[in-house]
């Protein structure tokens, strides 16, 4: 007779098997498998298509080696078209026809044209800013002229070392919400964190507070049911998946929306590293300690981040958006002793690889140290150049990676990284409690960025980002003093250390390497 504890194992098996979400990932198999078999049947004529797929082959390399983007991309995708040439050339043709995210990139547009008027560059702001530090006046420019993102001053910052401080200001800070809560992120599991959360949202909504919650499709994968935005909103909150998983092979599928942000009433913005999930707040352990960090805005600078809230809401909705309502009241005078914020997103679709612009800007620009936290280094050439060539300028070059990884295939492409890098005079250490999925850069005391980006190719080029880059706030000082407390508790590695490493893991990295951009 079966055990209470086998019968619920056998219903817990059975119900990933049939459930929603292996229906999905088994459909998408299926298409790619439909492509692979017609891939291998046209290779079984090869005397009748031989001379056709040599043409359509070069034809792909050419295109491919013509496109303007990512160097290391158009390689990777040129090695596939050799290895498999038949599929290889349907596959990266499928992708460039953008079934689907063509029409989310246009409609991106033109939001963002209607956002323009309430991203407004005050002059005198730049101005300011090319007489203290010209480098950082030419990146505001950049942002403004390019992106729409402004320059502020008059907006306090407060910086959270984890999620357990970032959540017990945020729950405070939405228990006194009075006009609206917008709530945009990656990752969104139940359980402690998110319950108590929802709970608050619940309250807010029924008082007549306007609660809009946006989430990642990903989620309905693993994280959470697939109709749940159904069962949110009977609660009066508005609620929606953005791309959600269809079983469609898709490349909206390849973008998504990674960013965390939390408006309350356009006074508050949160943005950094930290999800809606137990993990996050350490309550409970996954790849031991979560080392996350995140920043708070308090001032003019909330209004960037509503307005890309607003910007990713409206990508579905038809009905015209009043934006004006949801304003951050501007000061006339300026608080100097707050510096400059820049508030910025990325986009798959906006031809600006905005998050690796401002990484680079730092390294190029820093004249002591810049001291990086990040989950993954997953590099292409041009961000190791960065860090190495800062390395050899004699600027302290650090970084901090898990010790202990939440992905091994990431971690294995890292580690071939790591003797370059070492090499160069960066200094790489592992956080020896646990896994570090804190995403800023910090240096010289005066600038520093919190933000959602990892140092890898999704993060940089396919997702949706966001960031913080901030400049001459006090909040600085305490982005450095906790990279400086968390550097206690890391081991750094030595060229001695490499050589332990495992060669069967470094052979899975330099392997994984040639795909990297497909990761």
């Amino acid at each position: 007779m079966e055990s209470k504890a086998a019968k619920k194992a056998k219903k817990g098996f059975l119900s990933i098997v049939f459930s929603r979400t292996a229906l999905i990932l088994l459909l998408i198999l299926l298409q790619l498998g439909m492509m692979f078999v017609l891939a291998t049947k046209l290779s079984d004529y090869a005397i009748y298509v031989y001379g056709l797929q040599t043409v359509i082959q070069a034809g792909v390399i050419i295109y491919i080696f013509n496109q303007k983007g990512n160097p290391e991309s158009s390689r990777t995708w040129i090695l596939l078209v050799l290895l498999i040439p038949v599929f290889g050339c349907l596959f990266y043709i499928y992708v460039q026809m953008e079934f689907g995210t063509k029409y989310v990139g246009e409609r991106l547009g033109r939001i963002q044209m209607a956002t323009w008027p309430y991203l407004s560059e005050r002059t005198e702001i730049v101005d300011e800013l090319r007489v203290s530090k010209p480098a950082n006046a030419n990146l505001a420019y950049y942002m403004q002229k390019q992106l729409h993102f402004p320059t502020y001053r008059n907006t306090k910052a407060l910086y959270f070392p984890n999620g357990q401080a970032k959540f017990k200001v945020m729950l405070e800070k939405l228990k006194n919400a009075r006009k609206y809560i917008f709530l945009e992120y990656f990752i969104v599991a139940e359980g402690y964190m998110w319950d108590s959360i929802l709970d608050v949202l619940k309250k807010k909504a029924a008082e007549g507070v306007e609660v809009r919650f946006m989430y990642d499709g990903m989620n309905s994968i693993s994280n959470l049911p697939y109709n749940y935005p159904k069962k949110i909103r009977r609660y009066g909150i508005k609620c929606k998946m953005f791309s959600p998983i269809r079983p469609i092979l898709t490349t909206t599928q390849n973008n998504r929306d990674h960013r965390k942000i939390c408006i309350i009433d356009g006074e508050y913005g949160f943005t950094g590293g930290i999800n809606l999930a137990d993990e996050y707040i350490n309550k409970i352990e996954r790849f031991g300690y979560w080392k996350d960090t995140a920043v708070m805005l308090e001032g003019e600078a909330v209004q960037s981040l509503t307005m890309m809230f607003l910007q990713m809401w409206n990508v579905t909705e038809y009905k015209p958006e009043d934006y004006g309502r949801y304003l951050t009241k501007r000061l006339p005078e300026m608080k100097r002793e707050l510096g400059y914020m820049i508030p910025y997103g990325d986009s798959p679709f906006d031809h600006e690889d905005v998050g690796k612009e401002v990484y680079v800007h730092i390294l190029n620009h820093a004249k002591k140290y810049v001291h990086i936290m990040t989950p993954y280094l997953i590099l292409d050439s041009e961000m190791t150049d960065a860090l190495a060539r800062a390395a050899k300028s004699g600027i302290d070059v650090a970084i901090i990676m898990p010790h202990i990884p939440d992905k091994w295939y990431a971690f294995a492409v890292a580690k071939t990284h790591y003797k370059e890098l070492i090499q160069a005079g960066v200094k790489i250490y592992e956080f020896i409690p646990g896994f570090v999925h804190a995403k800023i850069f910090v240096s010289d005391n005066d600038t520093a960025t919190v933000g959602t980006i990892n140092l890898d190719y999704r993060s940089l080029y396919l997702h949706f980002e966001c960031g913080v880059f901030i400049y001459n706030n006090p909040v600085v000082r305490d982005v450095e003093t906790d990279f400086q407390n968390t550097l206690k508790k890391c081991h750094r590695i030595s060229i001695t250390d490499l050589k332990k490493i495992n060669p069967f893991m470094l052979l899975c990295g330099r392997v994984l390497r040639l795909i990297a951009p497909l990761m």
